[in-house]
């Protein structure tokens, strides 16, 4: 079998093996975070959760494959690692930029849906502050006039 066929199925292996393990591990842990976000609607964010898993897999796993050609011909079995270490590494870096933006969007919707039960101002105003009139120009005091001699 040729190096580059090797290279490409450890690729796959690891590739697909990481993204269905960070799909999990998202999944999991984002329960909390999503009914905390939909305001203890456990329904309704489940079916989000669901939703982003799907997205995760069809994102991850497109790039995964996109990525998947190599240019240069795998020629030894150290080639072979430093080829998958960089394809890898590649995927690993996509998903971790993926997985912040998912969570920079959810902590916008979070901080939203938090705002949204706020009345506001959140607080009563206190004082009144008045606009100070502008400012004369400055003059110096006059002294006062002499007084008449005689």
């Amino acid at each position: 079998m040729d190096l580059t066929v090797i290279s490409y199925i450890a690729y796959l292996l690891i590739s697909i093996g990481l993204t269905v393990w960070v799909a999990q591990t998202l999944s999991k842990a984002g329960k909390i975070f999503l009914i905390d976000v939909f305001k203890g609607n456990a329904e309704l964010s489940s079916s989000v959760n669901h939703l982003l898993v799907v997205g995760f897999y069809l994102l991850n796993l497109g790039f995964v494959a996109l990525f998947m050609k190599m240019t240069d011909q795998v020629n030894g079995q150290r080639q072979v690692f430093e080829a998958v270490a960089l394809k890898v590494g590649t995927v690993l870096l996509v998903l971790g930029v993926l997985h912040l933006f998912n969570l920079y969007v959810l902590n916008k919707f979070r901080r939203r849906s938090a705002m949204d039960g706020q009345k506001f101002p959140p607080v009563p105003p206190q004082m009144m502050t008045r606009i100070a009139p502008p400012q004369q120009q400055f003059r110096p005091p006059m002294a006062p006039p002499a007084a008449p001699q005689m």
